[in-house]
């Protein structure tokens, strides 16, 4: 079995990734410093593909530490980055905390394997984009100036993975520009597992449906959108993870070379109120919710064409909305009765 590195492997994403890799026939390897996850998601791993695998938990901007896990594990054969800062609206308030997370992480983990002949699938987003000028947005599409930090980063990491191939680089690169993942495995035994304020709204929708929060802030409904909230691309987390393995293969044809960047979304726009209702509909919970302002760094609707990773990665969603917001309500269910932090 090839191993697999998984950055960030504890956390929403990358645990629902190893699970799919397992599935896969490959051997995860985890690296994560768990300033984002918790170490019980181990424990919940395990009790889906049957075993705990390997964790490395260490800083990856530390240069050092990532120089020394490359040494242990010479025989990683692809490299599935995840780790990094990944909220629009703490990026606005804490720019330096994500240029140092997710640049100084990147490239310790690129220098760490250069020279060996390896795949590497890159956590990127739609930020990228920006305000499309037309939708749904296509890979195609001009980048756009980056309205938040957090964009900034994602944007100019593509550059750098696309400098690195041009340079001559023995990697294989493919950025998987996400859109919005949301929802839980079906088991309910992992999902998105937010420290603190939750920075994403599913989580907020779940927590102040369960107690935890006393209201929601739906932020603006004066956008120039049917129902005037925002309209972004709501993705199944498990299709998501699914979309890792289909990149992975498609690395390894002899036929790929250099760099190539994915949309991963369902191709479909869904605001945040069709979102709320569509959780008050599948789950029979009302939520408390109000109309705030607009928040500093949000895009206005995006939305993606996904007609190149159907055709070249083989791989399309599965998952509709309301599975979204019925699995993730399960897990906050579960989490409120088995505390993982």
């Amino acid at each position: 079995m090839m191993k697999i590195l998984v950055t960030g492997g504890l956390g929403f994403i990358g645990s629902h990734t190893v699970v799919e890799l397992v599935n896969a026939g490959y051997d995860p390897i985890i690296v994560d410093d768990l300033s984002n996850s918790s170490i019980k998601i181990l424990g919940q791993l395990a009790k889906i593909i049957g075993y705990e695998p390997p964790l490395y938990q260490f800083d990856l901007c530390d240069e050092a530490a990532v120089k020394n896990f490359a040494a242990q594990e010479p025989e990683v054969g692809g490299i599935i980055h995840f780790a990094a800062s990944k909220a629009v609206g703490e990026s606005v308030k804490l720019p330096l905390k994500y240029y140092r997370n997710n640049f100084f992480s990147l490239v310790n983990i690129l220098n760490a394997y250069e020279g060996k002949p390896l795949n590497f699938i890159f956590s990127s987003s739609c930020t990228v984009y920006g305000q499309p000028d037309v939708l749904p947005v296509t890979e195609d599409a001009p980048v756009k100036p980056a309205q938040s930090p957090y964009g900034n980063t994602k944007q100019i990491a593509e550059e750098i993975l696309q400098d690195v191939i041009a340079a001559g680089s023995t990697y294989k690169i493919i950025s998987l520009r996400y859109f919005n993942p949301v929802g839980a495995h079906e088991s309910a035994l992992i999902g998105e597992l937010p420290i603190g304020v939750p920075q994403n709204l599913v989580p907020f929708i779940t927590q102040t449906a369960i107690g935890k929060r006393e209201m929601l802030t739906v932020f603006g409904d004066q956008y120039n959108t049917p129902d005037g909230s925002n309209i972004r691309d709501y993705i199944h987390v498990v299709d998501l993870a699914k979309a890792h393995v289909a990149a992975l293969k498609l690395a390894e044809k002899d036929s790929f070379k250099g760099y190539d960047m994915f949309n991963i979304g369902t191709g479909k726009g869904t605001s945040v109120l069709e979102v709320i209702k569509a959780f008050e509909e599948t789950t029979g919970v009302k939520l408390n919710y109000r109309i705030g302002p607009a928040r500093a760094g949000d895009v206005e609707q995006v939305w993606g064409d996904v007609t190149k990773s159907t055709n070249q990665l083989g791989w399309k969603t599965e998952l509709d909305v309301n599975t979204m917001m019925a699995s993730a309500w399960n897990w906050e269910k579960y989490i409120a009765e088995n505390p993982l932090q």
